[in-house]
């Protein structure tokens, strides 16, 4: 029920699309570098086509926001709902496990985790003394999605469900609590709980809430100040889900990644962390995608990417130094949701016409 009011809210706030007008980037004083197509080797003609056809696709009907960056340069935007949604936060869900996964590389290079092989035995002495069938799960089983702990992010009354209800007091040992249905390492099973226990890790490590660190350490330096993250209520920052922004600031976050962690000529994050996180590291059956360290690899196309539930994404195509940004009514569902493939047909349109 809770669902289907979330979804009948969102049609009827966000209606039809608003006419296309252009696709000319606004400059906001935020930090992002503005340029034309044409100054970035796009065909800005196609370009506009391309647009004009994005506002007409009933495939991408819930889509509110699409940006290009060439050449760490914003090209286009527009936004398709509401103009409000240049400066408008709104969640990007699933985008948040990216997050944590570039500041996994920057807790190692501050000594919070000595290593992803470490077991998290190593760090969770307290939380592991009732879970001892948990202690030979590693960090890097946990950035790849196999620690084999039974956690259910689908439907009414799974683990996310009751996790978003705050139904558990403590979010750690209700992750711990459940079942291991694989043995750690073996088996790829996509879930919320494997980023929290990172960002509960990391916090436990820095001392403070992973969002007060993750702002001293990545969103200060990347100049990304238009969000928000929320805490569970046992004070740990969400790991899998939990930041809402802006498709703008979004982009920073895939800018610093596209540069290999470099941000205005700031190392902020280690280049051979960020190339170890976005390599195909598992192959995921029964699907064109591969993952790295909480991030998504098209590994055909050569595409690394961040994919929110309802369709929250920012791609990266490093053969044509192109990023594109794409933001959705986030709180839809199964088939209402804009799919991965729907988008990056999109994106290989916006490829095909960048020499």
């Amino acid at each position: 029920i809770l669902i289907s009011l979330l979804i009948s809210s969102c049609l009827k706030d966000d209606g039809i699309n608003q006419p296309f007008v252009t696709y000319e980037p606004r400059t906001l004083g935020d930090g992002l570098s503005i340029s034309t197509p044409t100054n970035e080797n796009m065909d800005a003609i196609s370009l506009n086509e391309i647009y004009n056809a994005v506002y007409v696709d009933k495939k991408l009907w819930s889509l509110r926001s699409l940006l290009v960056f060439r050449n760490d340069k914003l090209v286009s935007e527009a936004y398709l709902k509401s103009a409000e949604d240049i400066t408008e936060k709104h969640l990007v869900w699933s985008c948040t496990k990216q997050v944590m996964g570039i500041l996994s590389g920057i807790a190692i290079e501050n000594g919070l985790i000595k290593d992803i092989q470490d077991p998290i035995s190593d760090y969770f002495d307290a939380e592991l003394s009732n879970h001892q069938d948990k202690n030979a799960i590693t960090i890097r089983n946990l950035l790849t999605m196999q620690s084999g702990i039974d956690y259910n992010n689908d439907g009414v009354g799974g683990e996310t469900d009751k996790m978003l209800r705050q139904i558990p007091d403590n979010s750690v040992d209700f992750i711990l609590d459940k079942p291991i249905k694989a043995t750690p390492g073996t088996t790829f099973h996509y879930n919320d709980g494997n980023p929290h226990l990172i960002s509960a890790l990391i916090q436990k490590m820095a001392g403070k809430p992973t969002d007060v660190w993750a702002d001293e350490v990545l969103f200060s330096k990347i100049e990304m100040i238009n969000y928000n993250w929320v805490r569970y209520k046992d004070g740990i920052t969400l790991g899998g889900y939990g930041i809402e922004t802006t498709p703008r600031e979004l982009a920073k976050i895939a800018l610093l990644v596209s540069n290999n962690g470099v941000y205005n000529g700031h190392q902020v994050v280690s280049s051979n962390w960020i190339k170890e996180m976005v390599l195909p590291q598992i192959e995921i059956q029964d699907s064109p995608y591969w993952f790295g360290y909480f991030w998504w690899i098209d590994k055909s196309r050569e595409i690394q990417f961040m994919w929110g539930h309802g369709g929250q994404f920012a791609f990266i195509v490093p053969s044509k130094k192109l990023i594109v940004v794409m933001t959705s009514i986030p709180n839809t569902q199964g088939d209402y949701q804009l799919d991965a493939n729907d988008a990056l047909q999109v994106v290989e349109r916006i490829k095909a016409v960048s020499w």
